[in-house]
């Protein structure tokens, strides 16, 4: 073996080399076999005769860290420079990224670019940019920290720049574009029924409502837009450039100056909604609205968690505040009466599921008026064999305006949802479980439908103002049912459930409890609402247990409040 070994090193040192045409041609000499391999500057092969199934080796394993820090230079260098698309042949997607980095200049608006690489951790380099934002004759400085990402390509092993539009900024999503110019919708200075400010530092439940309200009056209240830096996201307009719902929003960055902002009066009293804002924030989830029933204004709206508008656009089950509705519907079907006997048993089984009562009581020959008053499931699942599939969806729709997704109360909302159900989903939606689904503008909504007889879509901001079409209920209850309705809710708040929150109110007034179990949460969201004189007001406290104990006592203040 060593000697063969020997004899092949003459021919190793018989290798001569040509350059023919810029290319260097080997010939190799030895063992009897010759051979051409054609190589480019690079060194690497682009020909050989002497296998042809032989590949050249393809570097693979993480980007050392000279190939990244050169990876990085490059596509840094080549950005500063304003060459995109240089800087993009530098990355795995030089078309995303060349369109992204021309947005730079075209769209944002930026000049002046300084970017200043950090410390390298691994295949990751941080890097700072400064520029200049410069619009119409407005400018201002706009820096940011980004990173950047270096891999290696599969295909051949080079080592490149990982695009994604985060490079660029972070708060960047793969498709969104950075832009200056006027911003979305002019500001609006939101103002109560009484002309004063609403300012959200004061009232802090109401920095979604003023958003609801620069997106809807924005360009039609006065106001004249600004001009910033923001984050357009991906698919938040359609074609014709208007708004998509779900889409996540637009993100301010800088403001170059400030709109003019167009006032919009809404219907919001001062003092109930400063007495809201102090209910809610002494406790965790609650939410409460306040609405007058012989117009539907609403007049307090607050949210212990100010980033979400539960009480306008919270989905939850109601629990029994729902045995509102359901009453009304059986009381017009014959299936009750305020003073007549009613079945509340232990239990009541309906569509294989066994229902029962809190604590598992039973009321024998009971009224109607104790079971309502004492909130009796069963007196009501007992009622469910006897009615339809959508008997209870058409009461809600027909005469609580509910469930149809028409109201306009000049700030996204949620109507409510009793979808047509069967067998034991449906009984159970009659006590507000199921697939029922509610939030305390509804509720209020409801104890309001019953004080005046008559159904008025709640509203923020008055329809005057736009011209806009109110959601309309097709009929009204009857003037007995009414009566009786508002006779249970009196009952159940001087005898019933709701005698503490509602003891003192007077003799204009009822209420209702409710309680609604949710998978997976240790105590039930409390329910209440209730109306007194010509006020109604609802809220709930997600977690809060009993509805009298939890949600009654805001309740309770609002209807002081506002006496």
């Amino acid at each position: 073996m060593g000697t063969r070994g020997k004899r092949r090193e003459p021919a190793r040192r018989n290798m001569n080399a040509l350059v023919i045409g810029g290319a260097a041609v080997i010939a190799v000499v030895g063992a009897g076999v010759g051979a051409y391999a054609l190589m480019d500057g690079s060194g690497s092969k682009t020909g050989s005769s002497a296998s042809a199934d032989e590949k050249p080796e393809v570097e693979t394993g993480p980007p050392s860290a000279k190939e990244t820090r050169t990876a990085a230079e490059r596509f840094l260098t080549a950005w500063q420079s304003g060459d995109a698309a240089k800087a993009a042949g530098y990355t795995d997607d030089p078309s995303a990224a060349e369109k992204a980095l021309t947005g730079l200049t075209k769209d944002a608006h930026l000049t002046d670019v300084k970017i200043t690489p950090g410390t390298r951790t691994g295949a990751e380099v941080p890097f700072h940019v400064t520029s200049t934002i410069a619009y119409k004759k407005k400018s201002k400085p706009f820096a940011y920290d980004s990173s950047l990402t270096a891999v290696r390509r599969k295909s051949d092993g080079k080592v490149l720049v990982g695009w994604h539009a985060s490079v660029l900024h972070p708060d960047l999503k793969d498709g969104d574009r950075l832009v200056t110019g006027a911003a979305g919708d002019p500001p609006v200075k939101a103002v109560d029924r009484a002309g004063g400010d609403l300012d959200v530092k004061k009232y802090p439940s109401l920095a979604t409502v003023v958003d609801g309200l620069r997106e809807k009056y924005g360009k039609t209240a006065g106001g004249t837009a600004g001009i910033e830096l923001r984050v357009v996201r991906k698919g938040s307009e359609d074609a014709a450039g208007s708004a998509r719902k779900n889409a996540l929003p637009d993100k301010t960055l800088v403001t170059l100056s400030e709109g003019t902002p167009g006032t919009v009066k809404t219907t919001l009293s001062p003092t109930l909604q400063a007495a809201a804002e102090s209910q809610v924030a002494s406790r965790k989830r609650a939410s409460v609205v306040v609405i007058r029933p012989s117009t539907g204004e609403i007049l307090a709206v607050a949210n212990s968690s100010p980033g979400f508008n539960t009480a306008f656009q919270g989905s939850l089950a109601p629990g029994s505040t729902m045995k509102i509705i359901t009453s009304s519907m059986l009381l017009e079907k014959g299936l009750a009466g305020v003073d007549k006997t009613h079945p509340c048993p232990k239990y009541f089984t309906y569509g294989h599921w066994k229902f029962h009562n809190d604590d598992k009581f039973a009321i024998k020959n009971g009224t109607f008026r104790t079971s309502f008053a004492v909130s009796c499931n069963t007196a009501f699942i007992s009622q469910a064999p006897k009615l339809d599939d959508d008997s209870l969806t058409k009461q809600a729709q027909q005469v609580f305006g509910l469930g149809l997704d028409n109201w306009a109360i000049g700030v996204p909302s949620f109507d409510g949802a009793v979808p047509v159900q069967s067998q034991a989903q449906m009984a159970a939606s009659l006590i507000g479980q199921g697939g029922v689904r509610m939030n305390p503008l509804n509720m209020a909504s409801v104890a309001a439908t019953v004080k005046n007889g008559t159904f008025h879509q709640p509203y923020l901001v008055s329809p005057d103002t736009d011209h806009r079409t109110l959601a309309h209920a097709s009929r009204t209850l009857s003037a007995k049912t009414a009566a009786d309705l508002r006779e249970l809710m009196h009952y159940t708040a001087v005898a019933g459930t709701a005698v503490k929150p509602m003891s003192g109110l007077g003799a204009d007034m009822g209420a209702k409890t409710g309680s609604a179990e949710v998978d997976g949460q240790k105590e039930p969201n409390g329910w209440f609402t209730a109306y007194r004189g010509d006020l109604a007001s609802a809220a709930v406290v997600q977690g809060g247990g009993h509805g009298g104990d939890s949600a009654g006592p805001i309740v309770r203040q609002m209807l002081l409040t506002g006496s």
